[in-house]
């Protein structure tokens, strides 16, 4: 019993400190300005909020420069009250800038970080193209994203612009997010009838398998806001096998992929619900040809072969049915991935062709 009571003392005393610290709860620690233009300063408002169940104060605000200045309340801050925070900063040099305040509240020792972010132009430069689809109240110019061809450790981006035609500004937030994808919105508000950048990033690394990776994420105006078709973006990667370590000798002796066409043509449905076609594989290398992968990039398509390796001399007949239904909700071109062995081959997609 007398050590029960020391460990629940330990307990309790290693828990206390992080109780006491989480005095504040932010609602974005993180915030993008966008474009400044050169010599002009920025300002940024966090709204923070004391979540404790007593009143605070800000004991001190450091900066990670003397480039940014920071104006917080001076007096008591009762609980469940709210208080902003505004970092302003100097834009003396151009390029990107990430800067920090670092806040501490009463007797804390660890502080509550917040982030500024921007990128300082000569000149501000609007995108000018197009806004074809619309994702809930907001205005965008793709909502299909595709990473092909992507190697483990790889971290490549992609960028959709954003339009706020609403009268209010807006804070727009990505929902949805896995784990391999980030997003970064520039900048953080929107206001009305002006554009931001969106940037979505895949970090490879965190992708399980080799071959086809598709998922959806949600673009809202505001942080939690609901999630709904009208709002969904839709992400596709291609992560392929390394073959970088084959020496001459293994490429020699390898399997080769000789396809019948990379391009399926099924006609027409001509009022059938589903049209089908063939396509062959013929291994003419030197050892076991192997399909580790075969997906389909679009609903619509179904494909059936008797087995997924191919002796050297063989051919494998690849059967691929279309659903004129199913079709119709498609939102890229219906294509399928192969991923194989074959060193000079790892992947091959075949275009289908088929008309309504």
């Amino acid at each position: 019993m007398k050590n029960r009571i020391i460990l629940s003392c330990l307990i309790a005393l290693f828990f206390v400190p992080q109780l006491l610290a989480q005095h504040v709860s932010v609602k974005n620690d993180m915030i993008d300005v966008g474009q400044i233009k050169f010599q002009n300063a920025a300002s940024a408002d966090f709204e923070i909020k004391n979540v404790s169940n007593k009143a605070i104060y800000i004991r001190e605000l450091l900066t990670s420069c003397g480039c940014v200045v920071g104006d917080y309340p001076q007096e008591i801050i009762r609980r469940d009250s709210s208080f902003v925070v505004r970092l302003t900063y100097d834009a003396m040099q151009l390029g990107h800038f990430e800067k920090y305040a670092s806040i501490y509240f009463n007797d804390d020792t660890e502080p509550t970080i917040l982030t500024l972010k921007g990128v300082v132009v000569e000149e501000i430069v609007n995108f000018e193209g197009n806004y074809p689809y619309k994702l809930g109240e907001l205005f965008v110019d793709k909502v299909n994203i595709e990473f092909d061809d992507v190697s483990r450790g790889e971290r490549p981006f992609a960028e959709i612009h954003v339009k706020n035609p609403t009268s209010n500004t807006v804070q727009p937030v990505v929902m949805h997010l896995p784990n391999f994808l980030t997003a970064d919105m520039s900048p953080s508000k929107i206001p009305s009838g002006h554009a931001g950048k969106l940037t979505i990033t895949l970090n490879s690394a965190l992708l399980r398998d080799y071959g086809l990776a598709q998922t959806s994420v949600f673009l809202g105006k505001v942080s939690g806001e609901r999630v709904s078709p009208d709002k969904e973006i839709t992400v596709s990667a291609i992560l392929l096998p390394d073959f970088n370590d084959l020496t001459d000798l293994q490429r020699l002796n390898g399997p080769r992929m000789k396809l019948s066409t990379e391009s399926l043509d099924l006609g027409s449905f001509n009022g059938k619900k589903k049209a089908k076609g063939d396509l062959f594989i013929t291994n003419v290398g030197r050892s076991r040809l192997t399909i580790s992968a075969l997906q389909m990039y679009t609903v619509g398509l179904q494909v059936s072969m008797d087995k997924t390796s191919v002796e050297p001399g063989e051919t494998l007949r690849l059967r691929v049915t279309a659903s004129a239904k199913d079709l119709k909700f498609a939102r890229s071109k219906p294509r399928i991935l192969m991923i194989t062995n074959d060193p000079e081959k790892p992947k091959v997609t075949i275009d289908v062709n088929v008309k309504n």
